[in-house]
Order: C-alpha cells, then structure tokens, then sequence
C-alpha cells in the first residue's frame, strides 16, 4: 500500500481496507489499483460528490442515461469528456459494488436508468477515460474497464469488512470506532 504523508485518516482506512479486501478475498495486490478504489471511496462519503455532473441548462445529473448524453455531446478529445467518462465509470461502480441493493430503487420503472446497464456502461466509460493521447492509456481506468465486475465484487468485500470492524465515519468524514 502506497500512502502518501498528507493522506487523512480516513483515506488511510479505506486504503488499508481495501487493499486487505482485495488481497484477501480477489488475491490481488495492484497498489494502483487499489489506491484508485480508496480514494474513489473517500470521494463518495460525501454524497453531494456522486452527483458533480450538470446538463448544459445547469440542472444536478442523478441518472446515468443522462450522463451519457451530455458526455457523448462533449468534444471527443480534451480532459472534460474523459473526467465525465471517468466519472460515469466511478458512479456505476460505486452503486454496483457497495451498494447493489440499492440499484433496483436508482432504476425503478419510471425513471430513464430502467434501460442502463450498469456494469456494461461502467465498463465502456472507463475504457472511453483510459485513452488519455495518441501515445498511451491509463493502466488504472482500464483495469476497471477489463475488471469491472470483479472490482465490484471487491468493493462489496470492502462494505463487508467495513460493516464487520465497527467504524462510524461522521459527515464530515472524520474515522471513528464504536466499541460494543
């Protein structure tokens, strides 16, 4: 695990977590990879940060369909359309490992996702991201893209130790144990 001294403490647990979680249950050890997933994690804990993507009238994207649209209407080079990808990938992960329960509620009958795939837009999203130039891909995004379902498997491991050790994260992220 490569932590970095600025690191809070609550990116320090979820990189431990998640490195022992995917080591111990998937038998891989991919720093990179798995450092990607904790901070990704840490991201979420705020839940106004799953929901950064806008349309162009300004309006909160909360259905991956609609992130779709606006992202296919980006330019097809430049960062912006690769962080959105990115981020379309994150969202799809996210949902489909931590909480896959919850993916029958985010696509209930009227709402547009009824239609999404989840794993395979996640999978296409990261693979879009991957491409940074002409010259190379990131490793990382297209580990996700090749390992979706897997990731998501390991991700649901992580919910599993997290639920098991005890752990309060408060809402301003902080790391707290509760002692039973």
């Amino acid at each position: 695990m490569s932590i970095a001294p600025h690191r809070t403490v609550l990116q320090r647990y979820f990189a431990g977590v998640t490195e022992h979680a995917f080591m111990e249950h998937l038998g891989i050890g991919d720093a990179q990879l798995t450092d990607y997933l904790a901070e990704m994690l840490t991201r979420f804990v705020h839940m106004d940060r799953l929901f950064v993507l806008h349309n162009t009238s300004g309006e909160k994207l909360t259905e991956v369909a609609n992130m779709l649209i606006e992202a296919e209407g980006l330019p097809p080079e430049g960062r912006t359309r690769r962080e959105v990808f990115r981020h379309i990938g994150d969202y799809t992960l996210f949902w489909t490992g931590v909480y896959p329960e919850a993916l029958k509620k985010l696509r209930h009958r009227s709402n547009i996702d009824s239609f999404i795939d989840y794993c395979s837009q996640g999978k296409r999203s990261y693979a879009i991201a991957s491409h940074t130039d002409e010259d190379h891909d990131d490793p990382v995004l297209q580990r996700l893209s090749n390992d979706f379902e897997l990731c998501a498997f390991g991700l649901n491991q992580v919910r599993k130790e997290f639920a098991c050790s005890g752990t309060v994260i408060d809402e301003d992220g902080n790391v707290r144990r509760v002692i039973h």
